[in-house]
């Protein structure tokens, strides 16, 4: 018998099914998805009309947005503020990235991510742990990382630089060829974070062995890396044949060329996902802004150093939906895939729509546009 609370929703689009989809929605929760379900006579069922229903984005390299630099938090105040921004622009959770940076800075944004309690009177993006993007990187692709904070990648300077914030890091990204002793890997694969190989000179061999040691993901793919080639296959070549081995990517068509997003998409399929790599100024438009000491220059949504060294974006992870659509990359279905589903997979979360609350659900009439779900 239908709870009285109970709504249907009618002619939905869900990923993976070939067929239009009938909803049931109780008490806020999605509580069955099928074919034929809806009782006849039942009022006011509401017509998807054939758009997407699905989760919200997942952003696991995002640095900062509203003018608040995570690298650079000295309280949590500013988190509610950035939640609740993301949750309004369709993101239900995210990995704040703390960039290199001095130990004392690095130590200080830990503490305020981790003192952090989320507003039980609104919703706002899920802090699912911290991306922590060096500071043990290849100097010769550090890109943007400042160059003087950047530490050897042993035991020892790990445990340091975690100090007692292990269990707020969900990912570290690293280059593995620093790894002389062959330890490191396996101690962060025991704590349980993430290890994914990035601003990196690691040859085929060497990204193979950190495969095989627990690496599982590649950060922003083709940046901060050799390219492909066809005699030095390299880093990339060895994550895009590994199963086990997730790519996030950039895709703004700045920092990866769309024709070859069609081949990383090609080549990874189900294991590729995006990133925003947005800055601080997420929110804020194009402008010049702080970072660190130095100033990052921000037009038509593309950060750059004052050297002209590429840094990020402030586009948001959504928008890469429509422009993967417009490029010819994937079509919708799969597109909608990489900002919502593979960044859950790539973490081992759920990506199922049953039981989902209402707040978690975005209505697609497009791949350029989408709101919240709002059931009145």
């Amino acid at each position: 018998m239908m709870n009285a609370s109970s709504q249907w929703l009618d002619r939905v689009r869900i990923l993976g099914c070939d067929r239009l989809q009938q909803v049931k929605l109780s008490a806020g929760r999605i509580t069955d998805i099928g074919i034929d379900l809806i009782p006849p006579g039942t009022p006011e069922v509401i017509d998807f009309q054939g758009d997407y229903l699905s989760l919200g984005g997942v952003d696991l390299q995002i640095n900062g947005a509203l003018g608040y630099p995570f690298p650079w938090l000295t309280t949590p105040e500013p988190l509610e503020k950035i939640s609740a921004y993301l949750w309004q622009q369709g993101i239900d959770a995210y990995a704040p990235t703390i960039v290199t940076a001095p130990l004392t800075d690095i130590h200080r944004a830990l503490a305020a991510i981790s003192q952090f309690q989320p507003p039980t009177n609104q919703p706002s993006a899920h802090i699912l742990g911290v991306h922590l993007e060096g500071p043990f990187l290849n100097p010769a692709k550090c890109g943007a990382h400042p160059p003087a904070h950047l530490q050897p990648l042993t035991l020892e300077t790990l445990q340091q630089v975690l100090g007692s914030f292990s269990n707020a890091i969900a990912i570290l990204t690293l280059a593995p060829e620093l790894d002389a002793s062959g330890s490191v890997l396996p101690y962060l694969h025991s704590l349980g974070i993430t290890v994914s190989v990035g601003h990196s000179l690691a040859t085929a061999a060497e990204a193979e062995a950190a495969f095989a040691t627990g690496a599982t993901m590649v950060t922003h793919a083709f940046n901060a890396m050799p390219s492909l080639h066809h005699r030095e296959p390299g880093l990339l070549a060895a994550a895009l044949v590994n199963p086990r081995v997730w790519c996030g990517v950039i895709a703004d068509g700045i920092h990866v060329h769309p024709l070859m997003l069609k081949v990383l998409y090609e080549c990874a399929g189900d294991r590729l996902f995006l990133v925003s790599d947005a800055l601080a100024p997420l929110g804020l438009g194009d402008g010049v802004y702080p970072w660190d000491n130095r100033q990052i220059q921000v037009k038509d949504g593309t950060a750059r150093l004052e050297d002209g060294t590429l840094c990020g974006t402030t586009l948001p992870l959504l928008a890469m939906v429509g422009r993967l659509v417009d490029w010819g990359v994937c079509g919708f279905d799969s597109a909608l895939r990489l900002a919502t589903v593979q960044p859950r997979h790539a973490l081992g979360l759920p990506s199922e729509l049953l039981q989902q609350p209402m707040t978690n659900l975005l209505r697609w009439r497009s791949p350029h546009h989408y709101e919240r779900l709002m059931i009145p």
